[in-house]
């Protein structure tokens, strides 16, 4: 039987919250995917201003006076064709073009192929703190670029308190109240050869593959809170291995207290789901008490599905021989 629990539920640790979408140019330009192929060249003073949208544009129209349906949260591409005809204008004309195109106080303008921005460009930038970059790939390649980065950032998100790791390749998002050791078994888990993802907060965000993916904010990346030792940062303690900066949700763990008047899944039938933004993912509670080896359950947890992705699904086939063997006594025990 499947449940399907709700996002905004509080079972499995603090209610999640929405993250507000939006990123400044700054942040965007920050981002190691990008900073390593743009560069900003003018405008430096309007970094502040927000991109809101996951989609580039292309105002080659608005050179002409044509800006109707210019939208100045998205990120503006000038390729080979736009330069080429302002480089055919006079001085004159460029300066009137790029105040009509700047006029509309766009977030960021970017020039693919390495292209050095006319004067007239780089001028009328600074006049109006406008943005102004230079990416070295070509159109195609720096408008999938920045669409990676945006589609990342910029997808439906909430924030929900846990921990995230990579468990065997399976990203395994720990739920439970706080107190109840999700950090400690992360500390296990990163010991045992296991990738840590984040601590405390894990931002979850919508890709439009439909899958869930989760990261931890940036000014607490690679840092975990021990109780009783402190913050420890995982990447300085065990090396870069043991981290990485975001993961696919594919199976989530809500740890729970012990209780002898609480039934738990004890069959592995109670295929459950919990449902992150609307995508459905596998969910297992699992009771902890002293003696129980967390790190170790995790991981047979994580082995157990990629088992069930592959479509070998072991408690069901345990119960279908058993059934057969008591429809057909005759059988006898398998050998």
């Amino acid at each position: 039987m499947a449940v399907t629990q709700s996002s905004s539920s509080r079972r499995g640790g603090l209610p999640s919250m929405r993250v507000e979408r939006g990123i400044t140019v700054a942040h965007l330009l920050a981002e190691p995917r990008l900073n390593a192929i743009i560069r900003l060249v003018a405008g430096e003073d309007g970094q502040s201003r927000k991109l809101d949208h996951p989609r580039v544009q292309k105002p080659g129209l608005a050179l002409v006076g044509h800006t109707h349906g210019v939208v100045p949260t998205r990120v503006q591409i000038l390729g080979e064709t736009e330069t080429t005809y302002l480089a055919g204008l006079s001085p004159e004309e460029q300066l009137e073009r790029a105040r009509i195109l700047f006029g509309l106080g766009l977030s960021l303008v970017v020039l693919t192929r390495g292209i050095e921005p006319p004067a007239a460009l780089l001028q009328v930038a600074q006049e109006t703190s406008t943005p102004l970059a230079v990416a070295e790939p070509r159109s195609s390649r720096a408008i999938q670029a920045i669409h990676l980065v945006l589609d990342g950032i910029l997808a439906p998100s909430e924030t929900r308190h846990g921990v995230l790791m990579d468990v065997h390749g399976i990203g395994t998002l720990l739920l439970g109240p706080s107190g109840i050791g999700k950090s400690e078994c992360a500390l296990f888990l990163v010991e045992r050869g296991h990738r840590f993802v984040a601590d405390d907060q894990v931002i979850l965000s919508l890709l439009p593959s439909e899958q869930i993916q989760g990261r931890a904010p940036s000014k607490l990346r690679n840092h975990l809170e021990v109780r009783g030792i402190g913050i420890i940062n995982v990447r300085d303690l065990f090396g870069a291995n043991a981290v990485r900066s975001e993961k696919t949700v594919q199976l989530v763990v809500e740890i729970c207290p012990w209780s002898d008047d609480e039934p738990f899944d004890r069959l592995g039938l109670d295929d459950s789901t919990i449902e992150i933004l609307g995508v459905p993912i596998p969910m297992l509670r699992i009771p902890v008490r002293p003696g129980r080896n967390m790190a170790v359950i995790l991981e047979v947890a994580a082995r157990n599905q990629i088992l069930k992705a592959t479509g070998h699904h072991g408690a069901q086939k345990f119960i279908e021989t058993l059934m057969g063997d008591m429809e057909d006594p005759s059988s006898g025990p398998a050998k």
